[in-house]
């Protein structure tokens, strides 16, 4: 019997000890940021998000995960400046409550707390922390409703859950007491004697913060940046610390999989899931949501939508044919980075029954219409003169010119892509750029072969020069600018050289002795204001201010939000 007992003891131990070390995933879903914003976004193409949906793509991802962590990082009420679609407090009070349900409904367990959560003061946040699902977190809030952290097992995976509070909070309402974050250290110390292995963190501190709190604070694995995050990128990973930042809205929805090995966290990735039209609405969702909240919450493909009971169950829309409204925009056929699509769907979006008539230039009719127009380049946007009798037309008014029988929209608001009074010049290729921006150096190494011109981002005035990075900037460019004419064959290597350690003050390390005293004399003196003018004049005259931009033939002028690949600008300079 004793025998028999001993072999159940030790399969008993080999069973604990192979659940312990196996590998395992965990998976954690996320939101944040999301504004109470219960609808698709009002947006012209890709209308996503929506609670209603994002409660099927949970249910959906419950299915092949049961024990899956629901968390919201924080901004999850409506109202104050980032809530696009504020109304009035008492509209934003009825959303956050709606919204604030629905996180109940698809059982979330933990939230993180903003400022923003105490837009309509105090008393209305106690009134929806009061709920025991989800926890509301927050190791720095004093609040009976707050609680600091909590401790959930994962298939065996203690994960311990931390909220932290920006301490903006303390400004929105008479009464809130909040603490320095630092004290989270003795918690996280806390946590680990009460077994937690992977420690996660939901933080409105702002990513600023949050990046100077973890190099002070150790033993966080997991930070979301629930509010003001510096970088696009969903995860990226600072020390021993990955970094998470949901997307606005709650119109792509964060999936994260933990790695877990021997009871440590290795390794991590995410993937954001659209919360699109594949997901349908979610009927116990449907039955607390009002159809609308305003006119933007009613679209139909040519009708003019308004919501009637907005905020109320039984609000309804109610859609008529709106009046036709010309619009006719003036674009170049052959144009490579000319897009029209973004303007033409903002102004259907507030005139729906605008009508689209495109005409290119240079068709002599079109050439003698924009004779008489204050513009230098394309798109042009002409709205006829019956915009006039829209109700809405006088909120945005100013952004056109009345032009004979048209309303002109203002080329500083229409984007610029093709100068259509510049010569053409078949294959050239500017950049204008600043040798200080992130990544200059792998701009430099995707353009190197393409051989541009290269122009400074420097600014003349009447004092001399100024630059977005300061005195430092300014003097940087007039040694380049005496490189490019004294050493051309250099002149690549010497940006290069440069925009790889800008922080340095050791430019001459990126040329040899031979060439510093010639180069010093030129940067010091009148010949490198001469040239540095001579550099930057193109910029002047194009009123260029922000980079990288890329003027293509002389004509045609693009920025690309990142760093391009070389065959991606070679592909758009073939077409």
């Amino acid at each position: 019997m004793k025998n028999i007992r001993s072999i159940l003891l030790v399969l008993v131990f080999l069973f604990l000890m192979s659940n312990f070390l196996y590998a395992k995933d965990i998976t954690i879903v996320y939101s944040g940021q999301t504004h109470a914003m219960l609808y698709t976004c009002s947006c012209p193409i890709e209308r996503d998000g929506g609670i209603a949906r994002r409660a099927s793509l949970i249910k959906e991802l419950r299915k092949s995960d049961p024990n899956l962590l629901l968390l919201d990082c924080g901004s999850f009420s409506a109202g104050g400046l980032l809530d696009e679609y504020t109304q009035s407090a008492k509209l934003d009070m009825q959303r956050t409550l709606v919204n604030f349900k629905a996180l109940e409904l698809m059982r979330y367990d933990a939230v993180g707390i903003s400022s923003d959560e105490f837009n309509f003061g105090k008393e209305f946040f106690l009134k929806i922390s009061r709920t025991a699902n989800p926890a509301f977190l927050s190791a720095n809030l004093e609040s009976r409703q707050v609680i600091p952290y909590v401790i959930k097992d994962l298939k065996g995976i203690k994960v311990g859950l931390v909220g932290l509070t920006g301490l903006a909070v303390s400004q929105k309402s008479e009464g809130i007491k909040i603490s320095e974050p630092k004290k989270i250290s003795e918690l996280i110390s806390r946590l680990k004697q009460e077994g937690a292995q992977v420690i996660v963190l939901l933080s409105t501190l702002g990513e600023k913060e949050d990046l100077k709190l973890i190099s002070e604070v150790k033993g966080i694995d997991i930070l979301f940046v629930g509010q003001n995050p510096l970088k696009d990128e969903p995860l990226t990973k600072v020390d021993s610390t990955f970094i998470l930042r949901p997307l606005w809205q709650g119109r792509k929805i964060g999936k994260l999989t933990l790695k877990i090995k021997d009871g440590q966290l290795t390794d991590c990735k995410t993937e954001e899931i659209k919360v699109s039209e594949r997901f349908t609405d979610d009927p116990q969702i449907l039955s607390i949501l009002p159809r609308c909240y305003s006119d933007a919450n009613c679209k139909k493909e040519g009708f003019a939508g308004n919501c009637a009971n907005p905020g109320d169950l039984s609000a309804q829309c109610v859609f008529t044919r709106p009046n036709e409204i010309s619009l006719r925009v003036i674009t170049v056929k052959d144009c490579i980075v000319c897009n029209e699509e973004p303007v033409i769907n903002l102004l259907k979006k507030k005139f729906p029954g605008i009508v689209v008539k495109y005409l290119y230039y240079p068709d002599l009719a079109v050439q003698e219409l924009i004779k008489g127009l204050p513009v230098e380049s394309l798109p042009v946007y002409l709205l006829g003169q019956e915009i006039e009798k829209e109700d809405n037309f006088y909120s945005i008014k100013d952004d056109f010119i009345l032009v004979k029988d048209s309303y002109l929209l203002k080329p500083q608001l229409s984007g610029l892509a093709y100068f259509f009074k510049r010569n053409k010049n078949e294959g050239s290729l500017d950049l204008f750029f600043s040798i200080f921006e992130k990544d200059a150096d792998k701009l430099l190494s995707a353009t190197e072969d393409l051989k541009p011109n290269l122009h400074f981002l420097i600014v003349e005035d009447a004092q001399g020069f100024t630059a977005k990075h300061g005195a430092l900037e300014v003097e940087e460019c007039l040694r380049g600018a005496c490189v490019q004419k004294y050493y051309p064959k250099v002149f690549w290597n010497y940006l290069t050289c440069r925009s790889k350690k800008i922080d340095s003050s050791y430019w001459d390390d990126c040329l040899n002795a031979a060439q510093l005293p010639e180069i010093r004399t030129c940067a010091r003196g009148p010949e490198g204001i001469k040239l540095l003018k001579e550099n930057i004049s193109l910029s002047k005259e194009l009123q260029i201010m922000f980079g990288p931009t890329y003027l293509l033939n002389n004509q045609e002028i693009f920025s690309l939000r990142d760093v391009p690949k070389k065959e991606e600008l070679k592909k758009i300079i073939k077409r």
